[in-house]
């Protein structure tokens, strides 16, 4: 029996037979809409993953117990906004608990006392409201910007003891808003984000404003001086929990890591270690360090050896607001210490590296940099992977090499642009997949000449390589996009490709499970990889499992989903899935697909084996 440790989100509808009863279709139809279009994108956004599915209500599990209660807010907030068009009668409310507690793993499904809790403080919630544990309340106390009241400790059903409960405010959004320390039932509110010594450092900057306007000193203190626009963060001595002879110089080694990895992007700055390790002890705001370091941004954490297992914990902030932006906490069993910390700082470092090289947007600025309009770009075939998305990204790539055609930006996301054309049979008028394919080659290529140290732009190639069925030159470009940049989870995963057209099933499945424990909060296309991988191999019923793991299945995934389907004999999901993907791809045939594949396919049978699920799934001749 497996257990884990994770946040537990429980929901469900307030007088939902009575909703049903007034108007059964038009309430399934909004339960439906709202469940589709706010709940699912929302806890997908915040890391979650829905893991039961009620008449009225769900259950999801959260990683970081700070993503779950900012799911929470963001839910009631989002149907506060579609219920304000609406009638009283239609209007649908949702109640919500929050708890932090161990689980019982049992499949995808999760059990315990965990579970329970969450689920009764949700039936003690009123309408719209959300009530979070004890627990939850002493691990964001600290990092969230709303109002917490405490109610007490409440006996819930069916749990011998009491659980400490607090009513969350998912409007007060900002620390500075008023604050009561009674409420009308004379219990204490605690407002989260500003505390006394908030105030302290608030006194202190009025008065030395006071000062400098008295004495017409334009400013207080001298500020830093900042080499370039580029976005800064500094990475402070992280808190060492453990005991013995390893506390203190395990935790320095991951900070000192990960300003290591970070100082080689050429995107952002790094604050040196003698700079920000000056904090060690010492309570500072992150928007004090920030006037005093000159950063947009500051990382700090904390480690904790327990046994043989090793935990990291992270958050990003905000250094000019103190808002909290990331957080993520990794619990690896150890078996060569330093080789697992090595792994924590290489994943930690990607995963930050990834939020802060977007450039911050600067008052009065007359142009979006080339990197800002690719990281749009790439954000638009994240989002949708479809015909459109591919449109938009190379519109933003070619934005991109206009605000800076020295820069590879534009070059990398053209080349992923065509070579999704090609891949996917998404051509405009002016090019065939041939000419698609050409100009992947030919930008990838521009990319590497500008910046051959860039590892993303040796993906983008390896990509090209990939589709042009180009195996041995695919797997160099992989290897050398992965030297460059190990931590980077995504590259793994995209190297199967080329593995699972030449049948090796089983080398693929062992990357994207190493992706998977490097990155555990790994995008929906690692699902979408596995699904794939388990077809080549012949294990259907699983890669159905991995594909609905998917939180959204994008339109390009369907072609995938079609085969599964008609691999498991289910012919009417199989057509249902394929008129999807065939909306962007209308002139897809089976004729095309052999073309398209035959010199890709070198693993026997398996060309055929993937036209015969196609057959059934409904693909013209």
């Amino acid at each position: 029996m497996d257990r884990k440790l994770a946040a537990i989100l429980a929901a469900d509808v307030v007088g939902y037979s009575a909703l049903m009863e007034r108007d059964e279709k038009g309430t399934y139809e909004r339960l439906t809409a709202g469940r589709k279009e706010l709940f699912e994108p929302e806890i997908a956004r915040h890391h979650g993953r829905i893991f039961k599915l009620m008449g009225d209500g769900m259950l999801a599990e959260f990683g970081s117990v700070v993503d779950a209660v900012e799911c929470a807010a963001s839910l009631q907030r989002g149907l506060g906004a579609r219920n304000a068009s609406l009638s009283e009668a239609e209007r649908i409310q949702v109640r919500i608990g929050i708890n932090l507690g161990e689980l019982i793993v049992e499949g995808e499904d999760r059990f315990g006392d965990g579970v329970n809790v969450a689920t009764r403080l949700e039936g003690l919630a009123d309408p719209s409201g959300i009530l979070v544990s004890g627990t939850v309340f002493d691990q964001v106390e600290r990092k969230l910007n709303y109002g917490f009241e405490f109610l007490g400790e409440q006996k819930v059903k069916n749990i011998e003891r009491t659980v400490r409960v607090y009513r969350l405010d998912a409007l007060a959004e900002s620390a500075s808003q008023v604050a009561t320390t009674e409420s009308k039932h004379d219990r204490p509110r605690y407002w989260i984000g500003f505390s006394r010594r908030g105030f302290i450092l608030a006194a202190i900057v009025l008065v030395a404003a006071a000062i400098g306007a008295y004495y017409g000193a334009e400013i207080w203190r001298a500020a830093p001086v900042r080499s370039s626009d580029m976005p800064r963060i500094a990475v402070l001595p992280f808190d060492d929990m453990s005991a013995g002879a390893d506390k203190g110089y395990l935790s320095d080694a991951v900070a000192e890591g990960i300003i290591t990895e970070l100082a080689r992007s050429k995107t952002y700055a790094v604050i040196a270690r003698n700079s920000s390790f000056k904090y060690r002890g010492k309570s500072t705001d992150a928007r004090q360090i920030g006037d005093e370091l000159g950063v947009e941004y500051v990382l700090e954490g904390s480690q904790q050896k327990i046994g043989n297992r090793l935990k990291v914990t992270v958050q990003l902030l905000n250094a000019h607001d103190g808002s909290h932006l990331w957080s993520n906490s990794y619990n690896r069993e150890i078996g060569d210490l330093f080789v697992v910390q090595e792994e924590i700082i290489r994943t930690l470092a990607d995963r930050v590296g990834r939020r802060i090289e977007r450039p911050l947007p600067q008052s009065g600025a007359t142009r979006v940099s080339a990197l800002h309009y690719h990281l749009m770009g790439m954000a638009e075939i994240d989002k949708d992977f479809s015909a459109t998305g591919t449109r938009l990204l190379r519109q933003f790539s070619l934005k991109a090499i206009e605000a800076d055609p020295n820069s590879q930006f534009g070059y990398i996301g053209l080349a992923h642009s065509y070579r999704i054309d090609a891949n996917f049979g998404w051509h405009e008028q002016e090019h065939n997949r041939d000419e698609a394919l050409r100009l992947a080659a030919e930008y990838a290529d521009k990319a590497i000449l500008l910046a051959p140290d860039d590892a993303d732009a040796h993906y983008a190639r390896a990509f090209v390589h990939t589709v042009a069925a180009e195996f041995e030159q695919a797997f160099a470009q992989f290897d050398h996009a992965i030297a460059l940049n190990p931590s980077n989870s995504n590259f793994l995963v995209r190297s199967t490709e080329p593995l699972l057209y030449a049948g090796r099933t089983d080398e693929a499945i062992d990357r994207i499970k190493q992706a998977m424990g490097i990155d555990p909060f790994y995008p929906d296309r690692f699902n979408w990889a596995m699904g794939w991988a388990l077809y080549e191999k012949n294990d259907c019923g699983a890669a159905l499992a991995a594909m609905q793991k998917m939180a959204r299945i994008p339109n390009g995934a369907y072609r995938m989903l079609a085969g599964i389907y008609a691999c498991l004999g289910k012919e009417r999901e199989a057509k249902e899935a394929l008129a999807v993907f065939l909306k962007d791809s209308p002139d897809e045939t089976i004729r095309k697909d052999r073309k398209q594949l035959e010199k890709m396919y070198t693993a026997p049978g398996a060309l055929d084996r993937w036209l015969a699920h196609m057959r059934v799934a409904g693909l013209p001749k």
